[in-house]
């Protein structure tokens, strides 16, 4: 009986530890109060430079080898992106999200209407650093 809950308790923990990590990695993506691993006060304004001038090309520069995003984001839908980042950054995070959804990123499904594969990771791995998109 012992060495079952002793089983059981060490299964329990390491459920535990993998779910908070999980949702540690996840918190960041699409969250501007919440800075992502590649966060640095210069990259930060460069971002957001790129976001303010529409500049698809300063953003893919930025963001070169940054995941799914990568997949999904480009220079037609771009306009999209900035759209959701700057509602993001005004505290609109559902219109956000939605727009997020709407191109395919965010979902932990894979799921979603925009452009790119849909390999059902559902990483929408989109972080510039401070606002992460």
């Amino acid at each position: 009986m012992k060495k079952i809950t002793l089983g059981l308790g060490i299964l329990a923990l390491t459920l535990g530890i993998v779910s908070i990590s999980a949702a540690s990695v996840f918190a960041y993506q699409g969250d501007p109060t919440v800075q992502g691993p590649n966060y640095s006060v210069d990259r930060h304004e460069a971002m957001e430079e790129a976001f303010e001038n529409n500049d698809y090309e300063a953003w893919k520069n930025l963001m070169v080898g940054n995941g799914r995003v990568m997949q999904v984001v480009n220079k037609d839908n771009f306009s999209k992106f900035a759209e959701a980042h700057e509602l993001a950054e005004q505290g609109n995070t559902v219109e956000a999200q939605k727009i997020r959804q709407d191109l395919g990123l965010g979902l932990r499904n894979g799921s979603g209407s925009g452009a790119g594969s849909r390999d059902g990771n559902g990483r929408g791995n989109a972080q510039h650093g401070g606002c992460n998109y």
